[in-house]
């Protein structure tokens, strides 16, 4: 464990072995680090009220605000929580903030996430594994972003949208409805553009797996009827497998819609083959 004189250490701070915190950095509150976290210089981490456990392996960077309150005028110190997992990096400036007590009191965030530099993470929210979010991309309260999800830079997100798995979120985008799972989005306000093939094969999945995925997007992204009328096509058209269930599961869940325009041509870059 190595901490800079600088630094100043609440007394309810648990620090585990091989910990390095830099120097000017303030960590209050409740604190649990895992072993082999490093926290540069002049990182705020924590907050007077509320919980943080932070994993192993984790690498906070100059500038970043992790833990703070939830930027929400109902908010009144209740002792809520941000739950970080291992192996994850925040760079320089990202802020991440404390759970409200509307939900379940805990902002997640999972293993081997990589935020850049101006990144925020809301309250609320649930982050997956292996999610990479860039430059100046911010996501309202209550947002869930699966595993293995990419965001591009500058994107926006409202309270309460999913991203689904495997998904790609170019950059400059808006999100206010439901991204799919293994499906490419762009625009302002996003919509669903492609199935994410080149994300999906660097994952492992088979070529008919990812074919059988990309149809079951296409007939609902590119059909003209209802949703529920898609639902049954891909029951009946597409190999049934974990992903398509997976896929139908999501679908049925959405509260928000899915961030489709169908029949309007909107996503003509949904290929036929």
């Amino acid at each position: 464990m190595k901490i800079h004189p600088s630094s100043v250490i609440s007394p309810d701070v648990e620090i585990g072995p091989d910990v390095e915190i830099g120097p000017y950095c303030l960590l209050q509150g409740k604190i649990k680090i895992g072993k082999g976290t490093f926290i540069e210089g002049h990182a705020t981490v924590g907050s007077r009220y509320g919980i943080l456990e932070i994993g192993e392996n984790n690498h906070i960077m100059p500038g970043a605000v992790i833990g703070g309150p939830p930027q929400d005028i109902t908010y009144k110190s209740e002792p809520t929580k941000l739950i970080i997992g291992n192996n994850n990096t925040f760079r320089e400036f990202s802020t991440v903030n404390l759970a409200t007590s509307k939900g379940d009191g805990k902002t997640e965030i999972g293993n081997n996430c990589y935020f850049m530099a101006y990144t925020h993470v809301g309250h609320d929210c649930k982050i997956g594994n292996n999610v990479i979010v860039a430059n100046d991309s911010h996501m309202g309260g209550h947002c869930i972003i699966e595993d293995n999800v990419v965001i591009g830079g500058v994107c926006a997100f409202n309270q309460f949208t999913r991203v689904g798995k495997n998904a790609f979120i170019a950059g400059s985008s808006v999100v206010n409805k439901d991204i799919l799972p293994f499906s490419r989005a762009q625009g302002n306000y996003a919509l669903i553009r492609a199935t994410n093939k080149v994300g999906l094969s660097r994952k492992g999945f088979s070529r008919e797996e990812v074919q059988n995925v990309h149809k079951a997007i296409r007939i609902l992204v590119m059909g003209n009827g209802t949703v529920e009328e898609a639902l049954n096509r891909i029951n009946t058209e597409c190999i049934p497998s974990e992903n398509i269930q997976y896929l139908l599961q999501f679908i049925k869940a959405s509260k928000r819609g899915i961030a489709i325009s169908r029949g309007h041509g909107s996503s003509s870059e949904i290929d036929s083959d």
